[in-house]
């Protein structure tokens, strides 16, 4: 009964978005709007995966998980980048990557650890996890460094770097899911929870329609951020980096808390240090080869605020992920860690 109320809220905002848009409502509204119903879309697009996974087996719906985990913020991020959202677009895969390991598993060992007490994980899936998270922030922090100590030469040489850059991470993504998929370990994930609920073809439509929606809704998300912008004061540093990921993936984070608060640490990890390295391997590597058929070329350069929160955040989360043991303290720290990052790029110009 929840979970149908849910898919009819869900729909409601919608079809609010398109009536809103077509009034030329306050930009307040939209955003507000907008933000509702790719949050409620989000979920709906991961109870679609999430079914058809039962269906096609669990290294295939594996796959699926990985493919759709982030459909909603790629697709929004994908539009920012056509209006030449840029700023945007980059602060919210630096958001990302920093919401995941620190927002999510912050908040799944905080509240697993009240309800469980000290939780035990896979030292080694969470070593090579802390691995690939540094190998992606010595990946996005190089070109940076090449942008601004190089030769002065135009943005020429920094673009084709990182169209390389974003080849080799891509490489070390299809590495990352052969290794993970055939690894015994890795087999804690590869099964769902609960119920069937829905048939093979009722999955398949439901995901092709929820995507539908998604992108449609995205498209008016992102025509509201500059307005919003404008209106309310904030930078554009903030909405990257904080709200798009949130709205993009919080249906994702709430089940990686859940989990944890049921007391299996392994998978709640494996959604939020997996979806970073999903975001940071896969989806910035689609946007970057994007970028120039968009108008709007995408370089791996990032501001040094940006680079700070990510090099401290795999720092952090790598010190309390690597021992295979957590508790609330440690969770309430990466929270405190992630909420002095959004302070400080709240007050960013």
């Amino acid at each position: 009964m929840i979970r149908k109320a849910a898919y009819g809220a869900t729909a409601l905002l919608a079809v609010a978005v398109v009536v809103v848009e077509l009034l030329h409502a306050p930009v307040m509204l939209l955003f507000v709007l907008t933000s509702l119903a790719l949050i409620g879309l989000a979920w709906t697009l991961g109870q679609a995966t999430e079914s058809l996974g039962h269906h096609t087996g669990p290294r295939v719906g594996g796959i699926l998980n990985a493919t759709f985990g982030n459909a909603a913020e790629l697709i929004i991020t994908i539009f920012a980048l056509s209006a030449g959202l840029t700023t945007v677009v980059k602060a919210s895969i630096i958001g990302s990557v920093i919401g995941n390991v620190l927002l999510v598993l912050g908040a799944s060992m905080l509240l697993g650890g009240l309800k469980n007490g000290v939780q035990s994980f896979s030292a080694t899936i969470a070593g090579v996890n802390a691995s690939m998270l540094a190998i992606v922030a010595t990946a996005i922090t190089l070109p940076t460094i090449f942008a601004t100590t190089g030769p002065d030469e135009g943005p020429g040489p920094t673009e084709s770097l990182s169209i390389e850059v974003a080849v080799v991470l891509l490489v070390l993504y299809v590495l990352y899911l052969i290794y993970y998929f055939r690894s015994p370990e890795g087999d804690v994930t590869a099964g769902g929870e609960g119920e069937v609920l829905f048939g093979r073809m009722a999955s398949l439509v439901l995901l092709l329609l929820s995507t539908a929606a998604v992108a449609y809704v995205s498209e008016a998300f992102v025509g509201a951020i500059e307005p919003l912008v404008e209106e309310i004061g904030i930078s554009e540093l903030f909405v990257g980096v904080i709200l798009v990921p949130i709205v993009g993936n919080v249906a994702e984070h709430v089940v990686g808390v859940q989990i944890a608060y049921k007391n299996n640490m392994d998978f709640s990890m494996a959604i939020s240090l997996g979806s970073s390295l999903q975001v940071a391997l896969f989806v910035t590597p689609i946007l970057v080869f994007l970028g120039p058929f968009l108008g709007h070329p995408l370089d791996l350069v990032f501001t040094p605020l940006e680079l700070g929160a990510l090099v401290a955040s795999v720092i952090v989360t790598a010190f309390v992920a690597l021992d295979g043991r957590s508790n609330w303290l440690e969770g309430a720290m990466l929270c405190g860690v992630y909420a002095i990052a959004a302070l400080a790029f709240f007050f960013s110009p």
